[in-house]
């Protein structure tokens, strides 16, 4: 067996195991899949009668030179142009309150254009998913929201922070579909709609390829982080980066070209 045959079957084995509040299987749940993205929308912000027009997975956003790119898991607009970033995290450091506040800042950037008034900036919602109770309220969504301390009123800027409780369990909706962001199996799902795509994903032949595809991006890209912050620290041969990334000689020149430019 080749060292790539032998990757492909420990790619296989691994999506077994796999949950859509992991985030390699989250870029395939929904992907090209709008009606799960306003399905599980409509749960969490508790809006019935919202509308997804559209939905991109993995989207980038870097509008400033020099500033912080991040990649966004989910990033959708309903009807009305309102924005919704759905991120998934699986440890409580990736949920700083920092990164919520970068995040929605730059949704804030990709969405004011020059010679736009400010009052065109459109409402925006970043949700964070939470594996655990990051609060330890027992909770099924914070909501966080600016006030005016003086007045107690909202400050009404038109941004909306979430967090939701990967653990909350229940009846409800939420309960329902945390429950589910939390299966590995179609089967032990409660909705329809993420037992069907997490039943494609894992079962049907072109979506455990789409899967490993997506496995095997997602390695590639660390290769390469590990390799830009040896690049970075300036003090390591190019062959040694080679060697201890794993990426050929020619990609590892190609990154530092790339950065250089």
């Amino acid at each position: 067996m080749t060292v790539t045959d032998k990757q492909h079957q420990e790619d296989l084995q691994r999506l077994r195991f796999l949950r859509p509040i992991d985030d390699d299987f989250m870029r395939c749940l929904f992907k090209d899949n709008i009606p799960l993205a306003e399905f599980v929308l409509r749960i969490i912000t508790d809006k019935p009668d919202l509308i997804i027009i559209d939905c991109e997975t993995q989207k980038d956003m870097k509008r400033l030179a020099g500033a912080r790119s991040i990649c966004l898991d989910a990033y959708g607009t309903d009807s009305t142009g309102k924005k919704y970033d759905l991120e998934v995290q699986r440890q409580d450091k990736g949920a700083d309150p920092h990164r919520a506040r970068y995040h929605s800042s730059v949704m804030d950037i990709e969405n004011l254009h020059s010679g736009q008034e400010f009052k065109e900036l459109p409402d925006t919602y970043t949700i964070f998913i939470i594996e655990k109770d990051f609060y330890g309220q027992g909770k099924a969504v914070y909501p966080i929201e600016r006030i005016n301390l003086a007045t107690g009123k909202s400050f009404e800027d038109g941004e909306h922070i979430l967090y939701v409780n990967g653990e909350y369990r229940g009846d409800s909706a939420i309960g329902k579909l945390m429950h589910d962001f939390n299966c590995t199996k179609a089967d032990d799902m409660n909705f329809e709609l993420m037992a069907n795509r997490t039943r494609y994903l894992k079962e049907n032949p072109k979506g455990v390829n789409e899967m490993c595809k997506i496995m095997e991006d997602m390695r590639s890209e660390s290769l390469k982080e590990v390799a830009l912050r040896m690049l970075e620290a300036g003090k390591y041969a190019l062959e040694e980066i080679a060697n201890i990334s794993g990426l050929s000689l020619d990609e590892v020149k190609k990154l530092k070209t790339e950065r250089t430019v």
